[in-house]
């Protein structure tokens, strides 16, 4: 399509958008040129610039005013809107090389969700208060696609993953307590051998959780072949309240104790001897990421935030 003078190559300069846009507002250029603190024959040279890059006269000169051409009247408001966008473009780029602000897509898994989001929260909240923090609770499959994607920039989960391309920040370790009922001979002990685990019938989350795998290890390790299973359940509470109706017992983590027992009198807490079976968690992030250092900050606080908890920061 013909564009006149424009197909001389020439591109508009934000200088020159400048000001145009000064002496449309101002008419006058002396006025305009101390707007935008040029001196008036730059300003002129500027629209000038501008006319011949655009191949149309933006303005009709009078030796006592400065008046807009029909043309100058239309192209003056996109010039408003470009400079606009432009304005708009470099607040973003301040507001992301500012650490902390912006959003942060954070996937965590549900057998962690409920018991550290509240401590994560309020840390955002006192520390990081610009910081638009987004949760998106999923198995860890779906999280590691999601981190792989760009879909997510930071997961909270369950360690080692062992996925190349992707960089763990460990924050604490935590002890596996078993639940019972009321009248199983090893509830509210101390000091139980993980050999115990071989002849109770424990009671598992459904396939994709990794507190599910992570039970079938400690199994594992205490010399059970396998661990038959005939109910599961897709939440830990369901899990617990399966244990309160006498169905079998479970292992839950540390954190998740005082907040699962709590709705049940019917449940007993025991605990194992030395070491107990744990599990770690940790954030994890894409390799090389751009905000890096930043996760690694918050990993750092976050460590700090879950002390009071019943883990070992690591």
């Amino acid at each position: 399509m013909n564009r006149g003078k424009q197909s001389n190559g020439k591109q508009p300069s934000l200088a020159q958008l400048r000001a145009f846009a000064a002496v449309a507002e101002h008419l006058h250029f002396r006025d305009a040129a101390a707007a935008i603190g040029m001196s008036q024959p730059a300003l002129s040279g500027a629209v000038a610039a501008l006319e011949e890059a655009l191949g149309v006269q933006l303005l009709e000169r009078t030796t006592r005013k400065v008046l807009l051409s029909p043309a100058g009247e239309r192209l003056a408001v996109r010039v408003r809107a470009v400079l606009g966008e432009v304005e708009a473009l470099l607040e973003e780029a301040d507001a992301v090389k500012a650490p902390f602000t912006g959003a942060l897509r954070l996937g965590v898994i549900p057998t962690v969700a409920p018991y550290l989001l509240p401590t994560l929260i309020s840390l955002v909240h006192e520390t990081y208060p610009d910081l638009d923090l987004q949760v998106h609770e999923e198995q860890t499959s779906s999280l590691l696609e999601g981190l792989a994607a760009g879909r997510l920039d930071l997961l909270l989960l369950a360690v080692p993953l062992g996925m190349p391309g992707v960089t763990e920040l460990p924050l604490f370790d935590e002890d596996f307590v078993l639940v019972t009922p009321l009248d199983h001979w090893l509830g509210g002990r101390e000091g139980i051998p993980r050999e115990a685990l071989k002849e109770l019938n424990l009671l598992l989350l459904d396939e994709g959780h990794c507190l599910r795998d992570q039970a079938l290890d400690i199994c594992r390790e205490a010399g059970r072949a396998d661990a038959p299973v005939t109910t599961t359940a897709a939440g830990l509470s369901t899990l617990v309240q399966l244990v309160a109706g006498g169905l079998g017992v479970t292992l839950l983590p540390r954190t998740a104790v005082r907040v699962e027992t709590s709705r049940s009198n019917q449940l007993l807490t025991g605990y194992f001897a030395d070491p107990a079976p744990t599990r770690r968690i940790a954030l994890a992030m894409r390799a090389g990421a751009a905000r890096a250092a930043e996760y690694e900050e918050l990993a750092e606080a976050l460590r700090g935030a879950v002390r009071p908890l019943p883990v070992r920061v690591v």
